[in-house]
């Protein structure tokens, strides 16, 4: 299936795995890659510039297809180390970043000269409208079905996508809920030309997470996530746990008098608690609407595969027979 993001990257699938913290390792960017798509690494997740290099070489040894580097810009008091993350990815030869978070202008220089092709993650059109005129090769256009930060706007995928086909020039791909083979085809029919999954690929046999965690999200059904952070205008969405409804009945007391502090042990190192030890009931860790459509736990490839094969099928068979 030829489009413009299958062109754009090099793949031979239109389907993109977002960068996902502690998720975006060398094994699922790899996995990813090695059946059609574009793997992604989380360049947030390895710490450091040192160990993202050494991330990126492990990559290399596992897949000789085209893979990226997520890098998420975040406010922070001391922020990470930006300039070395961006030399290491120029450096590395990585030909593909996603950038997420902030405005990612000041580092499109460094990475465009290097001829690196930039997809921004974006929650609403006037975000992709910014990314293109700031030179974004593409954008990744999130719903408010997606795990992780949907933005403030609250506006679904059913309407995000065909309102950015009518604004943006750049192409795009539609992220935010979507794990299955008919939503590629709807993604496409509504003017984006790809998919980003977060969630669906998370429950995969080569995501190196705990098993609980892929568990969690095969029982969970798509009333299970929660919005949490919404009065601190940081919106995530989670998974529930008893630790997300700690944190959401603080939210209930506390009102609008809520500090960051106040939720500090539900959100602060939970993600190497629950991802790597398996300790569900943590706290806040990303989770899409789309955990209701996972039943099960294949392989990258056969993930990937049936997606593709239903579509297929879709295309050539159902929707022909309302072809006039």
């Amino acid at each position: 299936m030829k489009t413009q993001i299958t062109e754009l990257f090099g793949i031979e699938h239109p389907i993109i795995q977002g960068g996902m913290h502690y998720v975006g390792f060398a094994e699922m960017a790899a996995a990813v890659s090695n059946a059609g798509g574009l793997g992604i690494i989380t360049g947030l997740t390895q710490g450091t510039p040192e160990k993202l290099a050494k991330e990126i070489a492990r990559c290399r040894e596992m897949t000789d297809k085209p893979f990226g580097v997520n890098l998420t810009f975040l406010p922070a008091v001391t922020p990470p180390d930006y300039p070395g993350f961006v030399k290491v990815i120029v450096d590395s030869g990585v030909k593909a970043v996603e950038t997420a978070g902030n405005n990612p202008q000041k580092w499109l220089p460094a990475l465009k000269e290097a001829g690196i092709k930039v997809i921004h993650k974006c929650t609403s059109v006037r975000h992709s409208l910014k990314a293109e005129s700031i030179g974004c090769d593409a954008v990744s256009v999130d719903g408010f079905e997606c795990g992780g930060h949907p933005g403030e706007d609250d506006v679904g995928n059913w309407v995000l996508l065909p309102r950015a086909a009518e604004e943006l020039k750049i192409p795009f791909v539609a992220s935010g809920g979507v794990g299955t083979g008919s939503q590629l085809v709807a993604a496409l029919a509504l003017g984006a030309d790809g998919i980003n999954m977060g969630t669906r690929f998370i429950a995969t046999k080569e995501a190196p997470v705990h098993e609980n965690v892929k568990q969690a999200i095969v029982a969970a059904s798509e009333l299970d996530t929660r919005l949490v952070m919404r009065p601190l205008r940081n919106t995530e969405r989670v998974l529930t746990n008893a630790g997300v409804e700690r944190l959401l009945e603080k939210e209930r007391t506390l009102g609008s008098d809520i500090k960051f502090e106040d939720i500090f042990a539900e959100v602060a190192g939970v993600y190497p608690k629950i991802m790597v030890e398996g300790q569900m009931d943590a706290g806040a860790w990303s989770c899409g609407q789309v955990a209701g459509l996972i039943h099960d736990i294949p392989t990258v490839k056969e993930l990937i595969d049936k997606i593709m094969g239903d579509a297929h099928e879709i295309i050539s068979q159902r929707l022909k027979r309302f072809d006039a």
